[in-house]
């Protein structure tokens, strides 16, 4: 970002609160660039007592993940995991359980994790190269981004 989004004046980095940010040049504008993490939701979705593991088009051939997306304006993290669901592999669900949440610090976003038992049939959504049924004692978790939430739900699950 280079531009003031309020009055086109360049900004620049400055102290404000002891955190370097972005902030408009122009004295008469107050404007300052927060650099907020942007807020995902993320679904372990078990389907037949397996999870449902995704791969993403952009991603490599070995890399799948569990189901996740933006929150939308206007939605509840639990619509927004549900709606995420619903459009990467057509399913429904009981009512989301939360997991927790998840600061994935790489790609400034905190993650709302969830844990839902998928219901009625598969369908590959249009985001996804692939998806693969994996049971849980099988999955290895990521150390970053929705590993964490994969992590805790296996422990939580064999505890």
């Amino acid at each position: 970002m280079k531009y003031c989004p309020q009055c086109r004046a360049d900004l620049h980095t400055t102290i404000i609160e002891n955190t370097s940010r972005l902030a408009c040049s122009s004295k008469s504008c107050n404007y300052i660039y927060y650099d907020n993490p942007i807020p995902v939701v993320a679904a372990i979705v078990e389907y037949d007592g397996k999870v449902i593991l995704g791969r993403k088009k952009e991603w490599p051939g070995t890399w799948f993940g569990i189901i996740a997306g933006f929150l939308e304006k206007g939605e509840t993290p639990e619509q927004a995991v549900m709606r995420e669901i619903e459009e990467e592999v057509g399913l429904a669900g009981d009512l989301p359980a939360f997991l927790g949440y998840y600061s994935f610090f790489e790609a400034n976003q905190i993650i709302l994790a969830y844990h839902v038992v998928g219901k009625g049939t598969i369908r590959v959504g249009e985001e996804l190269e692939e998806i693969k049924l994996v049971a849980p004692e099988e999955i290895t978790p990521w150390p970053v981004g929705t590993g964490p939430a994969v992590k805790d739900w296996l422990e939580k699950r064999n505890s």
